[in-house]
This record gives structure tokens, C-alpha cells and sequence, in this order.
């Protein structure tokens, strides 16, 4: 049941991921549009603030975001239930490989063939991970 969960970790990582990404592109936007006014602007810490401001308005970046802290919450605390040598290999590659395919649908470029290549070694790899061990001789 936890590899489940492990496994939807990454699903939920990779499409936030690709949402983010998208989300700050538009964030981006609007800190532009900000820049071209003729306030005051801010410097040292007060930018970086500022800039967070921007950021977190912005629901197209702010819900993905709160989505992908929630779920690496959910990750911390399926740690106490899978050994940590299965849990981050299999939560990194699903996120990955989900974060590929979510790129592709919300229409990034992308070298097809090197991204199927790169998402089925993941899957081998994932498979390697979780399948039982097997004595030696």
C-alpha cells in the first residue's frame, strides 16, 4: 500500500511541477507589467518580498504550489513507512517521468524520442527498485 502512495507523491510532484512552471511564466508577466509603472522600486529584501507577493497572487502559481508542499508533507510522513532506500528513488523517478508527461500535455518542447527513452528506463528502473529481492547462490 505505501508504494501506492509513494507513487501518487510522484504523480501529484510531477504535475505540479509542470503547473508551477506554467503559473510563474504568467507571475512573470504581471511582475513586468508592475516594473513598466512609475512606483517606487523596492530594494534589497524588500524586492525579494516584493517579488514573493507577485508570486503567491498569482493563483496559476500560488494552488500548484500549495498542492506540491502538501504533498511533500504526505511524503515526510510516509517515510515512517518505507525505508528511505525505496522511497526516494521511487518518488524521484515517478516525478520525473510524470513531470515529462505533464510538460508534453500542457505543450513544452521536447525531444520525444530521448523523453519515451528516458521514461521507460525510469520504469525499468522503478521495477528493479520495488521487486523482491532475490538471494545469491
Amino acid at each position: 500500500m505505501v508504494l501506492i502512495w509513494l507513487i501518487t507523491i510522484g504523480c501529484v510532484w510531477g504535475l505540479t511541477n509542470a503547473l508551477i512552471k506554467r503559473g510563474a511564466t504568467i507571475a512573470e508577466k504581471q511582475k513586468l507589467k508592475q516594473k513598466t509603472t512609475n512606483a517606487p522600486k523596492a530594494k534589497g529584501i524588500h524586492a525579494h518580498v516584493d517579488e514573493w507577493i507577485v508570486m503567491l497572487c498569482v493563483w496559476q502559481y500560488s494552488l500548484p504550489f500549495l498542492i506540491n508542499l502538501s504533498a511533500s508533507a504526505l511524503f515526510f510522513m510516509k517515510l515512517n513507512d518505507a525505508p528511505i532506500t525505496l522511497a526516494v528513488p521511487v518518488t524521484n523517478a515517478v516525478t520525473f517521468g510524470a513531470t515529462a508527461i505533464s510538460g508534453a500535455a500542457f505543450g513544452e518542447k521536447m525531444d520525444g524520442v530521448r523523453t519515451v527513452l528516458g521514461i521507460t528506463l525510469i520504469i525499468i528502473g522503478v521495477c528493479i527498485c520495488v521487486s523482491p529481492t532475490q538471494s545469491i547462490p
